[in-house]
């Protein structure tokens, strides 16, 4: 489970965002990383019970690192407030659809499904839905589905992309640019026991579209 000195540990880095803090508080963000590390370990457990593609994952290799990149960036604060991880075959660096929790001070949630596929990724999921849109109706009409996540996320072209007719009946979930769905919760809900098995059971409710976006991938 997370602890609450990993939640008091990301909000202190977000009041003292520099690297002196930082090197000075060392092993408090060693061990919110160990704590993060840990609990995404617990998910991989949980998660292999209805998805197998998960089974044998190293949780370190799901941990996305603290440390931003800021050469392009205005925003030069050396961290990221927040610990997340992203399971899927092959960890976070893989990007295939899988999914991801997101722990930071009043912004705690999780996300299931593929961000942003690139232009190849994204012709193929699109002939993937056009080619079976009764199927997808069906996942993410399901009643439990729309309680927990509601509509796919994503941002949407104002138009219908190319090759795809505009009265078809999957037009806006064809518009997307990402299909990704995700749930928020509160802190006190995070910290709590049950807290793993709450995501896997939200988890378990989007492997169905994990599940057709990995087949329209391949």
């Amino acid at each position: 489970m997370l602890t609450k000195e990993t939640i008091d540990f990301l909000k202190k880095l977000d009041k003292n965002n520099e690297r002196e803090w930082f090197q000075a508080n060392k092993r408090l963000f060693e061990s919110a990383k160990d704590n993060v590390t840990a609990f995404a370990g617990e998910l991989i457990g949980l998660v292999s019970k209805f998805d197998e593609d998960i089974a044998g994952l190293d949780p370190k290799d799901c941990i996305f690192r603290i440390y931003r990149d800021v050469r392009f960036s205005n925003d030069k604060r050396p961290y990221k407030n927040n610990l997340g991880g992203y399971l899927a075959p092959g960890g976070r660096k893989s990007m295939q659809p899988g999914y991801y929790f997101h722990v930071q001070p009043k912004m705690y949630f999780i996300a299931a499904g593929k961000h942003m596929p690139d232009a190849t990724e994204l012709r193929k999921i699109r002939n993937y839905i056009a080619e079976n849109t009764k199927e997808l109706l069906k996942i993410i009409e399901a009643k439990k589905f729309r309680e927990l996540f509601g509509e796919l996320n994503g941002d949407r072209l104002t138009r219908p992309p190319k090759g795809f007719d505009a009265a078809h009946p999957a037009i806006e979930y064809l518009k997307l640019k990402s299909f990704t769905v995700s749930r928020d919760f509160t802190e006190k809900e995070v910290l709590e026991t049950s807290y793993p098995k709450l995501i896997a059971d939200s988890f378990k409710t989007a492997y169905p579209l994990i599940e057709f976006l990995r087949r329209a991938l391949k």
